[in-house]
């Protein structure tokens, strides 16, 4: 198995649900992008270069979807959080029913547009 992939099999629920629903995705709208195990955690490559990424946190029991050019988006910019990060932002989700899939499509489509 490998890291990325243990990493979402290891996590405790809900996170679990919420990593392979955003997978399922993500996966689904880009079938180029590559699911690797960088700085620890699950991060997705396109065309070759850092896409996105989950990190699940423990202490604070939610999941983020790390957008690499988050700051460069037009759309969701209410949707999305910065937290002191220069050019990455998130989608953050404490539950699997807050997935919005319309929203996540649509980042996803802009953000191909960008690589």
């Amino acid at each position: 198995m490998k890291p990325a992939e243990a990493y979402i099999l290891n996590q405790p629920e809900p996170n679990r649900s919420i990593l392979f629903n955003l997978q399922i995705i993500i996966e689904s709208q880009i079938p180029e992008v590559e699911l690797l195990y960088k700085w620890n955690i699950p991060f997705y490559y396109y065309k070759g270069k850092p896409f996105c990424y989950f990190n699940a946190s423990h202490k604070r029991r939610y999941v983020d979807l790390g957008i690499v050019k988050g700051f460069q988006l037009t759309i969701h910019q209410g949707k999305l959080i910065s937290e002191k990060r220069s050019t990455m932002k998130s989608l953050r989700y404490y539950s699997e029913e807050e997935i919005d899939s319309s929203v996540l499509v649509e980042i996803l489509q802009e953000l191909t547009k960008l690589y």
